[in-house]
Formats: C-alpha cells, sequence, structure tokens
C-alpha cells in the first residue's frame, strides 16, 4: 500500500493565532500517524505563486491523510487555522514502488 501525503502551502496572516493551530493540529497528527517531512523552512516558488511556509507531511495510506484532515479534531484546528492564515491542501497518494 502506498503512503500518501499532505501538501499544505500557507501564507500566515497572524503567527501568534497560528500557534494555537499548531497545538490543536497535533492531536490529529498524533492519532493518525502523520510524521512531518517538510515544515516552513526555506523554499522557492520556480513556477507560479509561492506561499510563505510548505508543509509535507507523510501518512501510512491515502485513507490515514482523508480520514486526518476530515476527523474532528483536524476540523477544529483547521477552523483556528482559517482566521490566522491562507492556504491551500492537497491529500496525495505516494508512487507503490
Amino acid at each position: 500500500m502506498p503512503k500518501a501525503y499532505w501538501i499544505a502551502r500557507v501564507d500566515v496572516a497572524d503567527a501568534e493565532g497560528y500557534k494555537d493551530y499548531v497545538a490543536a493540529a497535533k492531536v490529529a497528527f498524533d492519532k493518525y500517524g502523520a510524521r512531518f517531512l517538510a515544515r516552513g523552512g526555506r523554499s522557492e516558488a520556480a513556477e507560479g505563486h509561492g506561499r510563505a511556509r510548505n508543509v509535507v507531511i507523510e501518512f501510512a495510506s491515502m485513507e490515514a491523510a482523508h480520514d486526518c484532515y476530515h476527523s474532528a479534531e483536524y476540523q477544529r484546528a483547521a477552523s483556528i487555522r482559517q482566521r490566522h492564515a491562507e492556504g491551500e491542501i492537497v491529500l496525495v497518494e505516494g508512487v507503490d514502488a
């Protein structure tokens, strides 16, 4: 079974408020076995519009990635994030090599 990933691209408007999102989201990430591969480090927009913060999170499967995003725990965190940041999250299934 291939792994799956969240790819999040975010512009944070309120860094202090965003800390509340990070703390709340940790509950869902821990529950669904999320592993951060990239989290807000240096980035370069090689094509298209870039965002200031880019995050890649690995999950054991597409089902785990989907269930985490749609969980009550993450949706509570998402409501906090949406007040303090703007961005996109895409769930992507990896290659089964």
